[in-house]
């Protein structure tokens, strides 16, 4: 039987103390690390951390394997320096990441970090990042940070999503949304971003009490008894935010539910990549936001298409698209700081700070003032069959964000 109470904002004090316990964890892991010393050499040491198991490994596998691309593609260098790549698995969040990220920063002295897959990650790592001055340039979804003056960012920040769909299903759908995600940091942040924009424009939600029904994570493979209380709502569309197998689990679902018949909008991990091959035709008509879409046309992701599709079966995922980017930043930032005297942590981040606009497969960007986070275009995206194959394919720019 189906328990309401399962349905329910986040604990904030909860929240909180798991963050602190994160960031005491990496701060007593921590140790002293060379990594504001650079190198000693003609070598580039970089620290990749990122779920290559759990939950998340298809995500965290293509983040590695975009880095990667970029570097076998540019003779194994950044900046014009050999790169020595170091990789930890971040596995589910902090107690997997923590350790990981102490062994790159403790153990192989890497003098940048990129990747991290889960926001409760940045919590629990950067603490220690920050006390060895080593800049971090993640490329994943990331959460809100008071303090980004040695984090800069590829991908996106995690509410922007929710942000930039919430005018399109306001205008597309005549009557109230119900929202529902998976009850810890990303959800909040990615199915927040939607529920926050949806409500200042005067969108209302299906859910009782206007409240996002969260559902238990990663432990929830059975979403029929959620499907069976939006049914008994009137909701007339589903907003959500799911990945990895979660995402899986939920759109086959959906697709034999009573509510099969509402139109779905998400977040774009949800049809992103492998998934996408595993819902199958269940995901057909499923709209996504994305700050990325294969088909986009420009030389620069003609270039990564025609690279990607040389040694992978599938095409490339916003995930890969967002680590070769990171790759390519660091390249630029390399060799400033190489023309400019000596390679270390410390010249790196101030040359990550002069970048301009960024030649990208998404189109151009640039790091944002305030957040250093992409100052980038959205797009709305739909599964449809492309010949035999399902792909999300662009059906239009939804917004330009950024600061």
């Amino acid at each position: 039987m189906f328990v309401n109470a399962s349905i329910r904002r986040p604990g904030r004090s909860r929240t909180r103390a798991s963050a602190a316990a994160a960031v005491a964890a990496s701060l007593a892991l921590a140790g002293c690390s060379g990594g504001d010393s650079g190198s000693g050499d003609d070598t580039v040491k970089v620290g990749l951390l990122a779920s290559l198991s759990g939950t998340y490994e298809p995500v965290g596998t293509d983040l590695r394997n975009g880095f990667q691309l970029y570097l076998d593609t540019h003779d194994g260098k950044l900046g014009g320096r050999e790169v020595e790549l170091s990789v930890g698995d971040e596995g589910d969040g902090p107690p997997t990441a923590v350790p990981s990220a102490t062994k790159l920063v403790k153990k192989d002295r890497v003098d940048v970090m990129t990747g991290i897959v889960a926001n409760g990650s940045y919590n629990a790592v950067l603490p220690m990042l920050e006390q060895n001055k080593i800049p971090l340039v993640s490329s994943n979804g990331r959460p809100e940070l008071k303090d980004v003056s040695r984090v800069w960012h590829t991908s996106f920040l995690s509410k922007d999503m929710g942000t930039a769909i919430a005018p399109y299903v306001k205008e597309e759908v005549d009557g109230p949304v119900y929202a529902i995600g998976p009850d810890y940091q990303g959800g909040y942040d990615q199915v927040g971003g939607f529920t926050d924009t949806f409500d200042e424009i005067g969108g209302e939600l299906a859910n009782p009490d206007g409240e996002t029904a969260w559902t238990p994570f990663p432990d929830t493979t059975n979403f029929t008894p959620y499907f069976a209380e939006i049914a008994r709502s009137d909701a007339k569309a589903v907003y959500t935010f799911y990945a990895g197998k979660a995402a899986i689990d939920f759109v086959k679902q959906y697709a034999q539910s009573d509510i099969a018949d509402l139109p779905l909008y998400a977040s774009g991990a949800l049809t992103e990549g492998t998934l996408l091959n595993a819902q199958g035709d269940a995901a057909e008509g499923i709209q996504s936001v994305f700050n990325y879409v294969p088909d986009l046309d420009n030389d620069a992701n003609r270039k990564f298409v025609s690279d990607w599709t040389a040694k992978h079966d599938t095409p490339p995922t916003e995930y890969a698209m967002a680590s070769y980017d990171a790759a390519h930043v660091l390249d630029m930032a390399i060799a400033d700081a190489a023309d400019k005297g000596e390679v270390n942590s410390e010249t790196i981040n101030e040359a990550l700070g002069g970048l301009g606009q960024i030649d990208s497969p998404r189109g151009s960007w640039e790091f944002g003032k305030k957040s250093h986070a992409p100052v980038q275009k959205w797009y709305l995206r739909e599964v449809r069959k492309d010949g035999e194959q399902l792909s999300n394919v662009t059906v239009q720019d939804l917004a330009t964000l950024g600061d």
